[in-house]
């Protein structure tokens, strides 16, 4: 990349721009997840077929994800940026529209491959603004796209308890959310490649540092996929509620994950990742278990309030230690988010499979039972903890001397 010296002020102007791009980003997803049982009900699937359909954002997501470092390379973080971020938010329109499974399928391919793309957009200037600043930054803005997640759930319960379309509903948020995007995309970092710099690899195999890490991200990504996809189903067909009070139970799982995240930073500098997880892990399966027992509609939402919590701040951990665990950072980095991609794209259809052949009280014993294994192999996240030396880089503005 280019050797640009930013002023510290524009890094932190920077810094707020990366996090509302994160929050952008949330909103179109929380904006789709409480309209699940519209868009089901719209074209006529059954949970095994509203399974399927929800693999496709994760294999868009993969098929493309390596072509963003492609763009990034080619246009410059910014453009690209903008140029991503506005794809991503239109692709919001696209599901609501599908009258059936094959066009359902092929509007979440869209879907996830635009998602994918903003993704690793983002959170690459994520990276360079945590390096400039030279300290951590990536929970936070991981919180505010669970912010943005509540923000836009918040608003598809209201749509789905006032009874409104979700094609209107989803073009006027996809809309609102372009513009905003592309406003806040006016002060990310420029980050552009010299003329010498080979393009980055389209794809990385996972390291054997990252394989363990990976497997400790792919059960909290699971269990966030089943939750944030199947939670609304669940308490519509298992516990006979209301459409708004499901969507309602979404929007109570983003929230305890938003809180969790912004406030993740502080309790890891006091505990420790592999203390945190540990936690994280017993929170995340006691939400499970009052989910799977749940005779109540208040029981089941206090287990995924619960299972929000414990996996929050898991896969920006497995992130972190990764960087840590090898001499190849990078290659590390790209390993674990392979993993977790490959756990997003086959949750949801192993959740909907499951529940076809049972019934999602069973498929939730099943996520119940991967947050245990956040508990017990979270101490694969200690490697390099002990060495905490902060990022730093030639280009980078010097910090201030204030903690």
């Amino acid at each position: 990349m280019s050797a640009v010296v930013y002023e510290r002020r524009d890094v932190r102007r920077a810094r707020y721009a990366v996090a509302a791009v994160f929050a952008v980003h949330g909103a179109v997803t929380g904006s789709f997840a409480t309209r699940v049982p519209w868009i089901q009900d719209h074209a006529q699937l059954s949970a095994g077929q509203l399974g399927l359909a929800l693999a496709f954002p994760a294999i868009g997501a993969s098929v493309a994800m390596p072509l963003a470092g492609y763009v990034s390379h080619r246009l410059g973080a910014r453009t690209a940026m903008r140029a991503l971020i506005a794809l991503w938010t239109l692709a919001l329109i696209l599901p609501s529209l599908a009258p059936n499974l094959w066009t359902l399928c092929a509007a979440l391919f869209v879907y996830g491959a635009t998602a994918g793309m903003a993704d690793v957009a983002m959170n690459a200037l994520g990276v360079e603004v945590e390096a400039r600043l030279g300290k951590s930054i990536m929970s936070g803005l991981h919180g505010m796209w669970s912010a943005g997640a509540l923000v836009g759930s918040a608003a598809g319960t209201l749509a789905a308890h006032l009874g409104s379309d979700a094609r209107l509903h989803h073009a006027l948020a996809a809309v609102t959310l372009t513009v905003l995007g592309l406003v806040a995309c006016q002060w990310v970092l420029d980050i552009r490649a010299t003329e010498d710099e080979e393009p980055p690899p389209r794809f990385a195999l996972p390291p054997r540092s990252a394989l363990l890490i990976g497997a400790v991200g792919f059960c909290a990504v699971f269990a966030e996929g089943a939750a944030l996809d199947w939670s609304a189903v669940y308490l519509r067909d298992e516990l006979a509620t209301s459409a708004g009070l499901a969507a309602a139970c979404t929007t109570g799982f983003m929230l305890t994950m938003a809180v969790a995240r912004l406030v993740g930073d502080a309790v890891v500098n006091r505990f420790g990742a592999v203390r945190t997880v540990r936690a994280s892990g017993v929170l995340a399966a006691l939400g499970g278990v009052l989910i799977v027992v749940a005779s109540h509609p208040a029981v089941a939402m206090a287990g995924f309030a619960l299972m929000g919590l414990g996996i929050a701040v898991v896969v920006p951990l497995c992130f972190a230690a990764a960087g840590r665990s090898g001499p190849n950072p990078s290659q590390a980095i790209a390993g674990v988010a392979t993993i977790t991609y490959t756990s997003g794209l086959i949750a949801p259809s192993a959740i909907g499979g499951l529940a076809q052949l049972t019934s999602l009280v069973v498929s939730f014993g099943l996520v119940t039972v991967l947050a245990c294994g956040l508990a017990v192999f979270a101490g694969v996240l200690r490697a390099g903890e002990g060495d905490r030396t902060r990022i730093s880089r030639p280009d980078a503005a010097v910090p201030d001397p204030k903690p």
